[in-house]
């Protein structure tokens, strides 16, 4: 990952390799995945979410270069094979490290380290950057002031394999709560929420002909709400809509930001 100055001050980011050089093991394996550590936009996600694990000493640590794309585009592609192949390189690695527990910022790599590489070898614990946020408030070890946030109209759009696939619904928007904020929900949301048109490798294709993209159907939904801002949980999601806002020309008025980009803004990190 590249860090420009303003972070290197703030961000201190462990790989396992040199953990296990001290014999020391960490409490999460921080799943960073492809988008995490390539795309632009949801490389802020990836830093906001290590400012909040510094803040409070959390003991975490990367793959860095050891970490290969964990095989979901390919396997929704259609390319088993491939999948496997990836699965099985990253399984080695983990089980060398002896990783245990592992916390991912996207959805896509959540549901797949999950629920697919226990057949291949792979057995984990895996959650979400939201449930692992929502326990450090529970424990108190985390705390989050509501800041800008406070009193505004934020909506939360579930991606599908957070939401639907693995029926985690109450983390983020217990976060949502905490900032103080007001959360108000689009009328397809939790288990009859919309996907917002990257899943299923959609995201690295152009669309088929139709009459309208579903990414600017489910930005609708969240318009709709009157909502500020559209919080999300997932770098595809948050690609999605908000090329959606752009498309309505609403980018002054609505804002697209991962929640845990949020928490580390409401706490100044």
């Amino acid at each position: 990952m590249n860090y420009d100055m303003n972070d290197v001050k703030k961000i201190h980011v462990p790989t396992m390799a040199e953990l296990m050089a001290k014999g020391e093991q960490p409490d999460v394996l921080f799943w960073v995945g492809c988008a995490g550590s390539f795309d632009d936009r949801a490389k802020k996600i990836t830093k906001a979410f290590v400012k909040i694990l510094n803040h409070i000493n959390y003991k975490f640590a990367v793959l860095g270069t050891e970490e290969s794309c964990s095989g979901d585009p390919a396997k929704r592609a259609g390319n088993e094979f491939l999948f496997q192949m990836q699965a099985m390189a990253n399984i080695e690695v983990m089980n060398a490290y002896e990783v245990k527990r592992i916390v991912t910022t996207c959805p896509h790599c959540f549901n797949t380290l999950k629920n697919e590489y226990p057949d291949l070898g792979g057995h984990y614990e895996v959650v979400h950057h939201t449930q692992l946020l929502q326990s450090l408030i529970d424990e108190g070890r985390l705390t989050v002031e509501g800041g800008a946030y406070k009193g505004k109209k934020i909506t939360f759009h579930d991606p599908c394999y957070l939401g639907r696939a693995n029926e985690v619904y109450d983390a983020p928007r217990t976060l949502i709560e905490k900032l103080d904020a007001e959360l108000v929900e689009m009328k397809r949301c939790k288990s009859k929420g919309l996907c917002c048109g990257a899943g299923g490798a959609q995201m690295f294709k152009e669309p088929e002909k139709g009459a309208k993209d579903v990414n600017i159907e489910r930005t609708e939904d969240a318009i709709e709400t009157s909502a500020e801002i559209i919080a999300t949980g997932c770098p595809f999601c948050n690609t999605m809509m908000t090329d959606g806002v752009k498309n309505k020309e609403k980018e002054e008025q609505v804002k697209v930001l991962d929640l845990a980009e949020m928490i580390a803004q409401a706490n100044d990190l």
